[in-house]
């Protein structure tokens, strides 16, 4: 199964010529090894460490004596040499680093599209080369049909750069979460759509006159994706925007910063600004100001996932009596009752072009489809050890162990899955089957993903992979477009332009090169069609 897989993931994919032949592996598998496959215990042959970029999440800061690091180390010989960034500050140190040519092998925490700046540069690794050395990667992407997705991510020589985090399925974490104790006094149902999202919000506006009944965090990019997406759009800088989207309809792609969706979604969120049901601060404020107005009444909605949920909104309201919060249904919108069928590919991995003269290279690779893809490194890095952090049912079921906490399972626990053992971190537990990833979820989360089933799936949009002339010409337009469409997005919003200046915002992106990124954008994606139907 692991030939052929591999053979079909090698095929899919044209471009302009598959562009430098793979390296040559000879005498690069010191600690590999000889038998590794779907199923085994990767177990380096002698002691490696590699280096890593890890993003240090302030939640749950990284500790030397973690659980995760001395298991790591007993299953698989293997340690890390950690290049520690605080979360906040990780993409720009990102960047910082792989131009410097200083990057750690290990680059996770990356989101598709994200490789792409360090593509042309030669920095990183087109890893759909060495997918041989995946078997665990291949076989998820045969079963589960994800071909398609991967496509997504090749460039014009007909590889990726990015090895993804892969999900069994669609699925939907981020929504709003408002407080449902304010509903039941307005006598007030959740809302379903964000039309009835600005009605929910006016009504509690009229009770509480005083209050942005909507704050957001994140700078306002998760509000932004959200309403982009169900708008039929995209929105959201760092959270799902991009400068090119596919136009169904027309049969094309088109500027993604002047579609009439874009603008009535501009239009939407300015009418919310207009009449003080969504906080002008949104968009600026840090997270810790948002999620202290939920605290003190001045706030009684904002973006949310379970987790967040959990760890930060739920404990911010215990203050105010009788206050409770609970995720709605992600709201639906004029493109319908949608959710983004991309969300099969998670944040996921790039490699260091070094790696590969290093001896140990093969069996580094090995090791990252150990942890990140087999089922039996996602359940470690998600659970931990059993008999210590959790225990397994005679049906399957994990659960938790009685003294250890996550994601409010065990509230009244003395430790932490996270903080005092270092699993279920964002570095290294992301994606897996559909049973792992709801294998934490609590009966509320349950409901809300059931509900989340329901939704219509957007197709996954065509690709355009550039040329390497193509992408340095593009790059030369779009960090100006993307930035400007970013500026005016906000001056919409809080009617600083009014609307009524679209047509010279539309206007300054045409000077700003739309028109020469645009076409090429078009002249790639007709030539991946020519070359691969």
């Amino acid at each position: 199964m692991t030939t052929v897989a591999a053979l079909a993931l090698s095929a899919c994919g044209g471009g302009d010529g598959g562009g430098d032949a793979p390296a040559d592996l000879t005498d690069k598998n010191v600690g590999a090894m000889a038998e590794y496959a779907v199923g085994e215990q990767f177990r380096a042959t002698e002691p490696l460490s590699f280096s890593i970029l890890y993003s240090d999440h302030e939640f749950y800061p990284s500790q030397d004596d973690w659980l995760l690091w001395t298991e790591l180390e007993k299953r698989t010989n293997v340690t890390f040499d950690p290049v520690m960034v605080p979360r906040s500050d990780y993409e720009e140190k990102r960047s910082l680093v792989i131009g410097a040519g200083d990057a750690p092998m290990i680059i996770p925490k990356t989101y598709p599209g994200q490789e792409e700046p360090f593509v042309a540069s030669g920095a990183i690794l087109p890893v759909s080369d060495y997918l041989h050395l995946m078997p665990n990667f291949q076989a998820k992407v045969q079963e589960w049909g994800l071909e398609a997705h991967l496509d997504t991510l090749r460039q014009a020589d007909g590889k990726f750069y990015l090895l993804p985090g892969l999900h069994e399925d669609v699925w939907q974490d981020y929504t709003l979460a408002m407080r449902t104790d304010v509903l039941a006094e307005l006598g007030l149902q959740a809302p379903t759509t964000w039309d009835e999202v600005r009605d929910v919000l006016a009504a509690i506006k009229q009770a509480y006159p005083d209050s942005y009944p909507l704050s957001d965090r994140e700078e306002g990019k998760i509000l932004l994706n959200m309403v982009g997406m169900t708008f039929g759009t995209r929105a959201g800088t760092d959270w799902g925007y991009q400068n090119a989207t596919w136009d169904t309809e027309a049969g094309e792609f088109v500027f993604t910063g002047t579609m009439p969706e874009y603008k009535a979604m501009i239009e939407y969120l300015n009418s919310l600004v207009a009449d003080g049901l969504l906080d002008p601060e949104t968009f600026t404020q840090d997270n810790d100001t948002a999620i202290q107005k939920l605290a003190t009444d001045r706030a009684f909605a904002i973006s949310t996932n379970a987790q967040l949920l959990v760890n930060d909104l739920r404990p911010a309201i215990e203050g105010v009596p009788g206050a409770t919060m609970q995720k709605i249904t992600l709201p639906a919108g004029p493109a319908g009752n949608v959710i983004n069928s991309e969300s099969q590919l998670e944040n996921g991995i790039m490699i260091n072009a070094d790696a590969v003269e290093s001896e140990n290279f093969v069996a580094m690779m090995q090791f990252i489809d150990w942890l990140w893809y087999s089922d039996e490194g996602q359940e470690f890095a998600k659970w931990g050890v059993e008999g210590v952090t959790y225990t397994t049912g005679a049906d399957g079921t994990r659960v938790l162990a009685d003294d250890v906490d996550y994601v409010g399972l065990n509230p009244d626990a003395s430790k932490h899955l996270q903080k005092d053992f270092g699993f279920s971190g964002g570095v290294f537990a992301y994606g897996g089957s559909t049973d792992l990833l709801q294998s934490t979820f609590s009966e509320e989360e349950l409901q809300f993903q059931a509900l989340m089933e329901q939704k219509d799936k957007l197709p996954l949009p065509p690709p355009f992979p550039f040329t390497e002339a193509e992408r340095e010409q593009a790059t030369l337009n779009e960090s100006a477009l993307t930035d400007y469409v970013a500026q005016m997005t906000l001056q919409f919003i809080l009617g600083q332009p009014p609307l009524s200046e679209w047509d010279a915002y539309v206007a300054e992106l045409e000077g700003k090169g739309m028109g020469t990124y645009m076409d090429l954008v078009r002249t790639a994606h007709e030539r991946y069609v020519a070359e691969n139907g």
